[in-house]
């Protein structure tokens, strides 16, 4: 071979282990809903940074927030065909994929988030992680968001207060039956489309997490937010299981690891970020803070209570027992 071929040879080879180093490289592309500031916006960006460190150049971690990519309801069938690897949409939007994950949009299930600890790290909890398994999605943690208040143009301090009133509500049955119990008008919208349709009037209302309704500014288009913890809006982790299961076992691991360092991570900024956010606020004066009485909250679980038997065969009564147990 002359030195010619021999040094032609030789740069190709070095242009084709070049291109195969870059090639190994596995892009994970993160899409979520909500803005960077939030606790699910905080720890995509934990996550990435962790796994970035853990696995060097093999791999390289792209959050897109606030619907850039897609949103919680293209985000699934999405990475089914591979478009995106990550995804936390939240609990209420899996309804086309199992049932059972209806247990969280339940009306006055869980009392606080230590119930909600209790019962996502415990044995049917983590069973759920696997719900879906079957249809394509594999889920990889619980991240919370927290509690959620009631927010409208008037008081809410009575169910008979939510009466005739139109709410923005996620695309879960459960949470339409919700409304419906105190004579509400639920319609399902994308999140994005949330704050246009409350200062607009499209809709009176909406349920959201302190997190949310300061991120997205919700509280300057509505009167008053009822201070009512009467449901829970968490996140669950997801990738394809076709997608997740191909990986390399070392890739896969340290993406497990980052994935649940940023779980604890982001759960443990959840409850801070919503006291803080809930003084926010109440301290811009945009908006009132409403109190139900002890009587008052009874008569919302009491209207709200016949949910639970209206899905418990979809749902599974053990399920629920399970969950309703973790109150303390």
């Amino acid at each position: 071979m002359t030195k010619k071929l021999l040094a032609t040879s030789v740069a190709m080879a070095a242009v084709l282990g070049m291109t195969s180093a870059a090639s190994a490289q596995v892009v994970v592309k993160y899409a979520h809903v909500v803005a960077p500031n939030t606790p699910k916006g905080q720890g995509a960006e934990f996550f990435k940074k962790r796994a970035e460190e853990i696995l060097g150049d093999k791999v390289k971690v792209e959050i897109y927030p606030n619907s850039q990519l897609f949103d919680d309801d293209k985000v699934l069938p999405a990475m089914l065909r591979g478009d995106v690897q990550l995804a936390a949409p939240s609990l209420a939007k899996f309804g086309k994929w199992t049932s059972k994950l209806g247990l969280f949009d339940l009306p006055f299930l869980f009392n606080d988030m230590e119930a909600v600890e209790c019962f996502q790290k415990g044995e049917k909890g983590q069973e759920l992680l696997l719900s879906m398994a079957d249809k394509g999605l594999t889920g990889l943690g619980y991240w919370h968001n927290g509690l959620k208040q009631l927010s409208a143009n008037k008081p809410l301090l009575t169910p008979a207060d939510a009466a005739g009133l139109k709410f923005r509500i996620q695309s879960s049955d459960v949470l339409a039956a919700q409304f419906e119990a105190v004579d509400a008008v639920p319609q399902k919208m994308a999140f994005a489309e949330t704050y246009s349709a409350l200062q607009t009037g499209v809709v009176d209302g909406q349920e959201n997490t302190w997190s949310n309704i300061y991120s997205q500014k919700f509280f300057e288009v509505q009167d008053y937010i009822t201070e009512s913890n009467h449901g829970l809006l968490d996140y669950l982790v997801v990738t394809s299981t076709k997608w997740w299961d191909g990986l390399d076992p070392e890739i896969q691991a340290g993406l497990k690891q980052a994935m649940d360092e940023a779980t604890e991570y982001a759960n443990g900024l959840s409850g801070k970020l919503a006291d803080e956010q809930r003084q926010l606020i109440v301290d811009s004066g945009e908006t009132e803070l409403v109190k139900p009485s002890a009587d008052d909250v009874k008569a919302w679980r009491e209207a709200m209570k016949p949910v639970w038997a209206q899905f418990e065969g979809d749902i599974g009564a053990d399920l629920i027992e399970a969950a309703a147990a973790c109150n303390k």
